[in-house]
C-alpha cells in the first residue's frame, strides 16, 4: 500500500461531503458569512430547490481583489486569530467557500464601501478563475449554479425540489429570529416570496413575523441566569403546543443551533402538562462566555458542548417553569378561536334537557351534591396500595369550601349579588352548569367556559406535588436487598446522587466495586422492578448528570391518582362549588390545563360574542 497526498480539489470535495449537506446548508453558511461581514439587509435567492441556483446578496462591507482571491482558499478566515476558546463569529473554520466551489459553479462578486469598482471571482467544480474587475454595488453576492455537478453521487440522496426549498426556508427563519435588526428577502421561481423586515430591538416582533401573530399573543417571557449563563426568549403555554419540534428554535450566543440537550430540557420543562405527541412553542437564546462553550463540534455547527451541560439544562428547566407558575392559569387564546369556527351562520339549536337553567323545574341547575371534601375522600380510600399518606395529606389539604347538600339553590336576587362582586376576578362567577360538566362563568368583558374535571384534576395533582416535596417520601424496605450489578462507573455516578434519591424513597448503598444494592423503593410505587428502575436511573445520571427519572416516576402516580380522585364529569356542583373551583384556579399555576396537557377552560370575548351576532 502506497500513501500518497490527496489533490486540493478532492480534499475540497470531502469536506464538501460534511460542511455541505444539501442546499439548505449551504444557504446556511452564505448567510452566516453575510451576517458576519455585517450586512443589515440579505436577500436570498433560489431556482430547483436551490439545486439549480442559490443566490445571496448582502450589503456588507465586502471583500476588495487580495481578500476575494483567498476567501475561496480552504482554511483562509478573518475571524479566527490563534485560539478557538473566544469565537464570537458564526463562521470561523475558512472551509464553506472552497467546500461549495469544488462540487458546483461558484461566483463571488464583491465591494468594499467606498471603493471605485468590484471585484469578481469564479470557481467551477475547484477550478478556480483569476480575479477580475466587475460592476458591483458595495456588499457582497454570491452566486451557487448546479450544486454537486461535480459529484453526481450526491444529487441522488437529494429531495424533492418542494423539500430542499423548504430546508432553506427553515434556514432563513432561524437565522431571521437570531438577527431581529436585519432585513431578510426570501424569493425565487420555486417559492412565494417571503420578506421579514427588520424589527430592531423588538425581538418579539420578529419571532411573530415568523410564527405567526398567534406566538405573540400567547408567549411568556423568559429572563433567567445563573452563574454567568443567561437564559432570554419566549416560551408558548402549555395549550399553545403544536404535533411537531421544528417550532422550537434555540440560539448559543445568537448562533442558531440544533441541540439535543437543550430540546430535551424544553420537553422536561413541560411535563404533565403537555399531551403525549404534542411538542411546545419557545425560542430560547443562551448567552454565555464563549470559553464555555465548544462550537467545534461539527463542521455544520449545528450541535454545541457546554462545559457544565447540568448548569444549562437546570437552567432551562427552571426559567420555564417558574415563568409558567408566574402566568397562573393562563390558557391559550386559539381555543376562542376554536369555539368561534365552531358555530355556523344561522344555526338555531333547539332546546334540549342538556341545557339548564336557574328557572327550569324539570332539572335543576344546582343540584344536592356532596361537597368537594367528601369526594376527595373517598377518592383517597380506592386509592392502590403503598399511596398511603402522601395521598391522602394532598387531598385534605385542598381549600375548596363545602355545602351542604340539603342546601337549597341560591335565589335569583342572591345570585345576581354574588356575580357582581366576583365578576371582575379573572374567571369571573359562575352562571350554569351545562351537561354536568362544563362551568359557564361571566367576566367583566366575556365568558369563560371550564372543563370541571381537568380543572379540578390539575388542582389536585398539584396539591399532591407540593406533598411529594419538602420531606423525605415514604419507602417499603425490601426483604431481601435487590442486587443490581453495573460497571463501576455507573456505580460511582450513583452513589454521588444516593442522598437524593434517598429524599425520594430509593436507599441505594454501595454492594462492592460493580454493584448496587436497593434496600427500600418508593412507597407509592408499589410493586415495581427495582433493577430496571436504577438502571435507567444510572444511564441517565451519565448523559445528564440529573436523576430526573424517579421523581418523574413519583409524579406520574400522583398524576394518574389526581385523575381518579378529581370532580368527575356528570356530577352537578353547586354555585359556592363552582365558584370556589374557579377562585382556586386563579391561585393554582398551571392550571390553565390538566396534567394529561388539555386545556381546562376556554375563554371567550364579549366582542366576539357581538362578532358571531354581527353587532360589531
Amino acid at each position: 500500500m502506497i500513501i500518497k497526498q490527496l489533490s486540493e480539489t478532492l480534499i475540497n470535495q470531502i469536506a464538501a461531503g460534511e460542511v455541505i449537506e444539501r442546499p439548505a446548508s449551504a444557504a446556511k453558511e452564505l448567510i452566516e458569512n453575510a451576517i458576519d461581514a455585517g450586512a443589515t439587509r440579505i436577500e436570498v435567492a433560489t431556482a430547483g430547490g436551490g439545486k439549480t441556483l442559490l443566490r445571496v446578496i448582502d450589503n456588507g462591507c465586502g471583500m476588495g481583489p487580495e481578500d476575494l482571491a483567498l476567501a475561496i482558499r480552504r482554511h483562509c478566515t478573518s475571524k479566527l486569530n490563534e485560539t478557538l476558546f473566544d469565537i464570537r463569529s458564526l463562521g470561523f473554520r475558512g472551509e464553506a467557500l472552497p467546500s461549495i466551489g469544488s462540487v458546483a459553479k461558484l461566483t463571488i462578486t464583491s465591494r468594499p464601501p467606498g471603493a471605485d469598482s468590484g471585484s469578481e471571482i469564479a470557481v467551477v467544480g475547484g477550478k478556480v478563475g483569476d480575479v477580475r474587475p466587475a460592476a458591483a454595488n458595495p456588499g457582497t453576492t454570491v452566486e451557487v449554479r448546479d450544486l454537486f455537478f461535480a459529484t453526481p453521487a450526491r444529487l441522488k440522496f437529494m429531495k424533492t425540489e418542494k423539500a430542499e426549498a423548504g430546508a432553506i426556508t427553515e434556514i432563513v427563519k432561524r437565522m431571521a429570529i437570531a438577527f431581529p435588526a436585519i432585513r431578510f428577502v426570501l424569493s425565487g421561481t420555486d417559492r412565494s416570496t417571503l420578506e421579514f423586515p427588520g424589527t430592531g430591538d423588538d425581538h418579539l416582533a420578529r419571532i411573530a413575523q415568523v410564527l405567526g401573530a398567534d406566538f405573540k399573543d400567547n408567549a411568556i417571557e423568559l429572563d433567567a441566569e445563573r452563574e454567568d449563563v443567561r437564559l432570554t426568549g419566549f416560551a408558548g403555554v402549555p395549550t399553545f403546543n403544536r404535533g411537531n419540534s421544528a417550532h422550537q428554535y434555540a440560539f448559543v450566543n445568537g448562533r442558531p443551533v440544533q441541540d439535543k440537550q437543550i430540546l430535551s430540557a424544553i420537553r422536561g420543562a413541560y411535563a404533565e402538562t403537555i399531551p403525549q405527541g404534542r411538542y411546545p412553542v419557545a425560542v430560547l437564546s443562551l448567552t454565555l462566555d464563549p470559553a464555555l462553550v465548544d462550537v467545534n463540534v461539527h463542521p455544520a455547527k449545528s450541535d454545541v458542548r457546554f462545559r457544565d451541560p447540568a448548569l444549562v439544562r437546570g437552567l432551562i428547566v427552571g426559567a420555564i417553569r417558574q415563568s409558567l407558575q408566574r402566568e397562573g392559569d393562563r390558557a391559550a387564546t386559539t381555543g376562542a378561536g376554536g369555539m368561534l369556527r365552531a358555530f355556523r351562520p344561522g344555526f338555531s339549536p333547539q332546546p334540549t334537557q342538556a341545557w339548564s337553567s336557574a328557572n327550569s323545574p324539570s332539572r335543576p341547575l344546582y343540584g344536592a351534591t356532596p361537597s368537594f371534601g367528601g369526594g376527595l375522600a373517598a377518592a383517597a380510600v380506592s386509592a392502590p396500595r403503598g399511596f398511603g399518606e402522601t395521598v391522602q395529606a394532598a387531598f385534605d389539604s385542598l381549600s375548596v369550601p363545602t355545602a351542604r347538600s340539603e342546601t337549597a339553590p341560591p335565589s335569583p336576587a342572591v345570585q345576581s349579588a354574588t356575580v357582581e362582586t366576583i365578576s371582575s376576578y379573572p374567571l369571573g362567577a359562575a352562571r350554569a352548569q351545562v351537561h354536568e360538566n362544563y362551568i359557564v362563568a361571566q367576566t367583566e368583558d366575556g365568558l369563560v367556559i371550564v372543563d370541571q374535571h381537568a380543572a379540578h384534576e390539575r388542582l389536585v395533582f398539584e396539591q399532591m406535588r407540593k406533598a411529594l416535596t419538602g420531606r423525605r417520601l415514604p419507602s417499603q424496605g425490601l426483604l431481601i436487598p435487590e442486587i443490581v450489578d453495573l460497571p463501576e462507573e455507573d456505580c460511582d455516578r450513583l452513589m454521588t446522587h444516593a442522598e437524593s434519591l434517598e429524599q425520594l424513597g430509593l436507599a441505594i448503598e454501595r454492594f462492592g466495586p460493580g454493584a448496587i444494592a436497593v434496600r427500600e423503593t418508593p412507597a407509592m410505587l408499589g410493586e415495581m422492578d427495582a433493577t430496571q428502575l436504577v438502571r435507567d436511573l444510572a444511564d441517565e445520571i451519565a448523559e445528564w448528570d440529573t436523576a430526573d427519572r424517579l421523581s418523574a416516576k413519583l409524579e406520574h402516580v400522583a398524576a394518574t391518582m389526581a385523575c381518579h380522585g378529581s370532580v368527575r364529569s356528570g356530577r352537578r356542583l353547586r354555585v359556592e362549588e363552582m365558584n370556589a373551583l374557579l377562585r382556586q384556579m386563579e391561585q393554582t399555576p398551571g392550571s390553565g390545563q390538566c396534567n394529561h396537557g388539555r386545556p381546562t377552560y376556554v375563554e371567550l370575548k364579549l366582542s366576539d360574542i357581538e362578532r358571531l351576532f354581527g353587532r360589531s
